[in-house]
């Protein structure tokens, strides 16, 4: 469990916020560190792609509004997209308890964050110190390769310790877990994809009559058992009947009445 652990551990290094290797914010924080990619990563590592595309898609679904401005975050998604779904498959607990586990690590993760910040900005101390004296070794050292060195072993070091520790323990510390506890982590997990939903919805739909969109495509897959090929060519029709029958919008010009009109 050891190489496990530290491939998860580098993984959760290169997919963080501050990392710049995979093509800076590209391929790490916006490819692998969205859950439904590290789901099939980190399951691909322990031997279970199937339940980690599972619980990836699962706590996909509650991060999918997540915005992250200025580097400020609710939570830590690099946390949540590997040390937690790592947990959530070595639990054997389901999807539900592995989002409940997701979403509390996450929170936790914020801290981590937040005190890796607090240390690089100690290194830009000694950067600018270094400037002063026209160091450009200094420079270099203290605004590239320490600051990565702390988010290194910042991301590393939690990632190994709760995968590999987290793989002995775990499915033994889910098991002494009352029934009322692990029955509402269940609901928790359930409720929360719809809360992460629910929020992308306020924040891209400005008209509420756009909802019945929304109520269409959960009517196909919910009763009607539509799989995603059909949902997808259902919902580009839906599309082009809206975009192209829509009524057009009266120009001020139109709805002014004439002076002479007036007049009269």
């Amino acid at each position: 469990m050891a190489f496990e652990a530290t491939l998860i551990g580098i993984l959760c290094y290169l997919g963080a916020l501050s990392t710049t290797w995979l093509l800076g914010l590209t391929g790490g924080w916006y490819l692998i560190t969205r859950p439904l990619v590290s789901g099939m990563l980190v399951g691909f590592i322990l031997g279970d792609v199937q339940t980690g595309i599972i619980i990836g898609v699962a706590v996909q679904a509650v991060y999918i509004a997540m915005v992250t401005p200025g580097g400020s975050m609710p939570a830590d998604l690099n946390f949540v997209a590997f040390p937690a779904i790592a947990l959530g498959i070595l639990s054997h607990k389901g999807p539900e308890v592995a989002v409940a586990l997701a979403a509390t690590i996450g929170i936790a993760g914020t801290v981590l964050f937040n005190a890796m910040l607090v240390l690089n900005s100690w290194w830009n101390h000694r950067a600018d110190v270094a400037l002063e004296k026209g160091d450009e070794r200094g420079i270099y050292l203290n605004s590239a390769i320490w600051p990565q060195v702390t988010n290194f072993l910042v991301r590393f070091i939690p990632t190994f310790i709760a995968v590999y520790f987290g793989a002995q323990y775990i499915s033994t510390f889910m098991d002494s877990l009352p029934h009322l506890v692990l029955a509402t982590m269940n609901v928790l997990g359930g409720i929360l994809p719809a809360v992460g939903i629910a929020i992308l919805l306020n924040q891209i739909i400005k008209n509420y009559s756009m909802l019945l969109y929304f109520l269409v495509g959960f009517i196909c897959i919910v009763f009607l058992k539509l799989n995603m090929v059909a949902l997808v060519i259902v919902g580009g029709l839906l599309a082009l009947i809206h975009y192209n029958y829509k009524p057009e919008p009266q120009t001020v010009s139109a709805l002014k009445p004439d002076d002479d009109e007036d007049e009269f």
